[in-house]
């Protein structure tokens, strides 16, 4: 509209030149016209081209102003008509020109919308456009292919994961039983015992961590077995598994906990409340106090809430705690896959996960659930930091 309000400007400015200039070119023939008599060919004049009594040369100089006076007026009502016409058909053209644009760029909105919408959890989503073999059509095939490769290189690697994961189970088994049975009826010399204890542990270590890639795998790939579970239930096996940890390590553990009713993977859940309360009892500090609350929000969403003391988080590291094989406060404990799990669990139950770092310490992570799994699964949630200044969301009340 713009375009062509400025090209509707200069040429309206040119015709006014022209016209002016077609005007003054034949100002002369006009009044010359006018002063004399009309002359036709076998007829002679009868009426004088000018009075009698008014000289010839006055009449003709009365004549130029008349005409100077009708093309002015020509010009200026040229002028303002046309500035008229030029506003009427500008409004026209900026609407003819909103609605082909908008009809043109309509099916780039639908491309911009879903590719927003399509992430890691719902990959085989597709543009799917309709239309003509256009710029745009092309530009969506080419979208289509690329998540095509996308979601057999997610699927081969979860499958790679998992499948690698189960079969590593059985053989470091078998060497934890092995490495157990003699210590437990104490055949090892004395002098080889402390390199099968650290043989131990390190097996020990290994199959929580495939344990752990396996929750992992199975988080990402969406195939869930939806059921009623009460989170309350787990956080109680979650805190009564890691006190004996919180003792050797001086860890409180205080809780407020009420029904908290979802629907979706029991072991999934399991292994979410499990890794909330575990991390935050061993990135903390000798002395410091873990505190765990589950409940409902106002609008039905269940929800599990740790905090804990420990060394001081920036927000800038909050992203990369949730990334696979990343300790918190740079301390070699567990095998970082943690928080990673949780997000995982988090995202294919549809759920919000927030967390944000303690003004003297320690971490808060939230994880909001709907009460029902919803049949579409979305982008992994990012991780979110509230304001700082938002009041601690759990009181330190004992365990009952």
């Amino acid at each position: 509209a713009t375009v062509f309000v400025v090209g509707g400007g200069t040429l309206l400015a040119l015709t006014l030149v022209s016209v002016r200039e077609i005007l003054g070119e034949n100002s002369p023939t006009v009044t010359a016209t006018q002063a004399e008599p009309a002359v036709y060919p076998g007829v002679l004049p009868t009426v004088p081209a000018f009075p009698a009594e008014q000289p010839a040369d006055a009449y003709r100089a009365g004549s130029s102003e008349r005409f100077r006076t009708f093309q002015q007026d020509v010009l200026d009502e040229l002028l303002t008509r046309s500035l008229l016409l030029l506003a009427a058909v500008a409004v026209l053209s900026l609407l003819a020109s909103w609605w082909v644009a908008r009809r043109a760029l309509r099916r780039i909105g639908r491309v911009t919308t879903t590719a927003r919408d399509i992430g890691d959890r719902n990959l085989h989503a597709r543009l799917a456009l309709v239309g003509p073999e256009d710029e745009v059509k092309e530009l969506a095939d080419t979208f289509d292919a690329m998540l095509d490769r996308l979601e057999r290189s997610f699927a081969e690697q979860r499958r790679f994961t998992a499948h690698a994961s189960h079969e590593l189970r059985t053989p470091l088994t078998l060497q934890r039983t092995a490495l157990e049975i003699p210590l437990s009826q104490g055949r090892v010399p004395p002098d080889l015992l402390p390199d099968i204890r650290r043989a131990l542990n390190a097996t020990q270590r290994s199959e929580r961590l495939i344990a752990a890639l396996l929750a992992l795998a199975k988080g990402e790939s969406g195939v869930l077995v939806p059921v009623a579970v009460d989170l309350v239930e787990q956080a109680r096996t979650a805190i009564a598994d890691v006190l004996a940890e919180a003792g050797e390590a001086e860890v409180t553990v205080d809780a407020r906990l009420s029904s908290a009713p979802v629907r979706g993977d029991q072991s999934l859940l399991t292994q979410l409340t499990a890794n909330l309360v575990t991390n935050a009892v061993r990135h903390n500090e000798r002395g410091g106090s873990v505190h765990v609350a589950v409940g409902r929000t106002e609008r039905g969403d269940a929800f599990v809430e740790v905090f804990n003391t420990g060394p001081v988080i920036e927000r800038s590291q909050l992203p990369a705690l949730f990334e696979p094989f990343q300790r918190g406060g740079g301390r070699r404990k567990g095998s970082g896959l943690g928080l990673s799990v949780v997000r995982a669990v988090t995202a294919s139950h549809q759920g919000t996960l927030t967390a944000r770092p303690n003004p003297g310490g320690g971490l808060t992570v939230r994880v909001e659930l709907p009460p029902r799994l919803p049949d579409r699964p979305q982008r992994r949630p990012p991780v979110a930091s509230p304001p700082a200044d938002r009041p601690p969301p759990v009181s330190r009340v004992p365990q009952g």
